[in-house]
């Protein structure tokens, strides 16, 4: 509760926190949009492969144009930076070589942000991973090595998973059995075959709408498949120790008045196999008929009286229970993706604390056909025409050699898979050696070894 008092001694003795943003998509933009109204946080830099998309991502969220500089080496940035302006740049590396406190990650690439990670770390910055598909690949390893290192590795505020980290945690410093804990989404079991082609029809958008807005077909079917569903819960499973539920998340139909009711476990009249876990709430019944009060933007958390004393509590101070008086909820309508990004930055590097971070390697995000794969056809990854990601429980996956939705891009098919298969490692060529693959192969090898 005191992040912008920091901020502000910060600003007042001339020492801002310094923050490099890589990637200027749709988060970085967003982040950049409220970065130049925070107090204590100075934009040193932006990195992105095409320097212009970085200029347009700052001009569209606000900056001056004559704020703006390009450079190309670790020395320019920082010149520009202490001339007061915010350098653009083609290169990650030489935005992280310059003089930071934070890196962001935000291309959406779990390749690059991998790298771009590892570098951070030993270049001893603090590092806020918004590629959730990397924290889930390999996170647990990252941290680990941020922590031999002394730095922060964070989820990122604003984004899901960190907002249900803290709901968790509130819960659990409260003394707080967690039942359930999650977010929302607009979910049907025949969007996992959606592709780009479709996506849009499927979210009622337009061509005109598509043509006037920022709108990337790719991301928006990650969401709408359910494969970002998947990545967020892995990654709020594996900081919060919260279990995937058996046989993978199940889109219970569930409106923010009956989360209590409904999300909890079946001997107590719920729809939860069993206590403990992560799970996504439709915003749609199987039929498509809208729910009621849905929490289709927002996050919740489910918790559960202790004593009959605590459910009184619960009763007098107005809380929304199940029929019982025993499970209740709390729930946060609403995310602002990277407009809340400064929480996190501040928490790094005035606080030395994640906003969320991986604990142990308890839920993995693994490729899943969707359609026939016949051999020779080459995956395109999260959001594409060929798989989409299902939530599984790590052990599982490592001990059926899974093929990580993370590593499912740009390598070829050598068995034939069926729709709805989870595709297995050993269907597919690996390259021998890559950023992203080795650090997973690390994480696989020290989590099978304990």
């Amino acid at each position: 509760m005191n992040l912008f008092r920091l901020l502000k001694e910060r600003e007042a003795v001339g020492r801002p926190v310094r923050v490099g943003l890589i990637g200027a998509g749709k988060f970085g933009t967003m982040f950049l949009a409220q970065a130049q109204r925070t107090a204590g946080i100075q934009v040193v830099g932006v990195a992105d492969l095409r320097v212009e998309r970085a200029r347009d991502a700052c001009l569209r969220a606000g900056w001056p144009p004559e704020r703006l500089a390009a450079a190309a080496t670790a020395g320019a940035i920082a010149d520009v930076a202490r001339g007061g302006r915010t350098a653009l740049t083609a290169s990650g590396e030489a935005l992280i070589a310059s003089d930071l406190d934070v890196v962001i990650e935000a291309t959406g690439i779990p390749e690059a942000a991998i790298r771009h990670a590892l570098a951070t770390i030993a270049a001893g910055r603090h590092l806020v991973m918004v590629t959730v598909e990397a924290d889930v690949l390999a996170g647990l390893a990252l941290k680990r090595r941020a922590d031999q290192a002394g730095v922060v590795y964070s989820l990122a505020y604003g984004d899901q998973p960190a907002l249900i980290c803290e709901l968790v945690d509130w819960a659990r410093a409260s003394g707080f059995e967690v039942i359930a804990a999650g977010k929302g989404t607009k979910y049907l079991p025949e969007y996992h075959a959606s592709t780009p082609e479709t996506v849009f029809d499927h979210y009622g958008f337009t061509r005109e709408q598509v043509a006037r807005g920022e709108f990337n077909a790719r991301m928006y079917n990650s969401f709408l498949d359910s494969t970002k569903s998947a990545i967020e819960m892995a990654a709020v499973a594996n900081a919060t120790g919260l279990l995937p539920p058996p046989g993978g998340l199940a889109f219970p139909p569930v409106g923010v008045d009956d989360l209590a009711e409904v999300l909890k476990p079946e001997e107590d009249g719920g729809r939860l196999a069993v206590p403990g876990v992560v799970e996504v709430a439709s915003s749609l019944h199987r039929d498509g008929r809208p729910v009621e009060r849905d929490l289709r933007w927002g996050v919740y958390i489910t918790f559960r009286a202790p004593t009959d004393y605590v459910g009184r509590c619960f009763q007098e101070y107005g809380l929304r229970t199940d029929r019982s008086g025993t499970y209740a909820a709390l729930y946060r309508p609403y995310h602002l993706v990277g407009l809340e990004l400064g929480v996190s930055i501040a928490s790094a590097a005035l606080r030395n604390e994640p906003t969320g971070a991986p604990q142990a390697f308890v839920a993995d995000v693994v490729a899943c056909a969707k359609r026939d794969l016949e051999p020779g056809e080459v995956l395109d990854g999260e959001g594409g025409y060929t798989v989409y990601g299902r939530l599984v429980r790590a052990a599982e996956s490592m001990a059926r050699r899974y093929l990580p939705i993370a590593l499912a891009h740009g390598v070829k098919i050598i068995r034939r898979v069926k729709q709805d298969e989870i595709v297995r490692a050993e269907t597919v060529l690996l390259p021998e050696r890559s950023a992203a693959l080795d650090l997973r192969r690390e994480l696989m090898q020290t989590t099978e070894s304990k």
